[in-house]
């Protein structure tokens, strides 16, 4: 998918039931009012069982994991493991531990701007101002591709600049 069709907010919601506890492995946690413990990026989270369920999934604020709660994917994980990997997880072939952390730290980056992206094509743009989101969208469309690719990273990282500076020009538009 490409353009606007990839970029709809039904491909950006997550789907915990399609992903591999991708958020629960990849990301570092600190303890904090958000996390009860600590753990390193690509360390299981010690909550989750055998087969990548949250043991407590219905007390996790109770348990002081509310960044766990809070935490949206945007998508990234499911995609992660039913395009990047073809349905294969790190539950099953440990070995892909590694190489799906990474590729879902990529293209969580790329879908929280795909996000943002969405988002600004709620507002009455104008058709340049459009045309210039969708050029952004292939662009991250085109890298979610490559996610498992280490460049990539630093190639989202341009693009989160360029968005960056031209989110600026939008401003005028929200609130009408």
């Amino acid at each position: 998918m490409t353009g606007m069709a990839a970029t709809s907010d039904e491909r950006l919601r997550p789907d915990c039931s399609r992903c591999a506890a991708l958020c629960c492995v990849a990301f570092a946690f600190e303890r904090s009012a958000d996390f009860a413990v600590e753990k390193a990026a690509g360390e299981p989270c010690p909550n989750l069982d055998a087969c990548g369920g949250c043991r407590i999934y219905e007390r996790r604020l109770d348990l002081g994991f509310g960044g766990c709660v809070q935490h949206d994917c945007h998508g990234a994980g499911q995609r992660v493991v039913q395009e990047t990997f073809g349905g294969r997880s790190w539950l099953t072939e440990p070995d892909l531990l590694g190489p799906m952390s990474s590729a879902f730290a990529t293209m969580w980056e790329i879908h929280k701007l795909l996000a943002l992206l969405a988002a600004a094509r709620r507002l009455p743009l104008q058709p340049e101002m459009a045309a210039e989101i969708g050029r952004f969208e292939a662009r991250l469309e085109a890298l979610a591709a490559a996610a498992e690719e280490p460049a990539v990273r630093g190639r989202v990282d341009v693009l989160v600049g360029e968005i960056a500076a031209f989110l600026p020009s939008l401003r005028a538009l929200v609130g009408r």
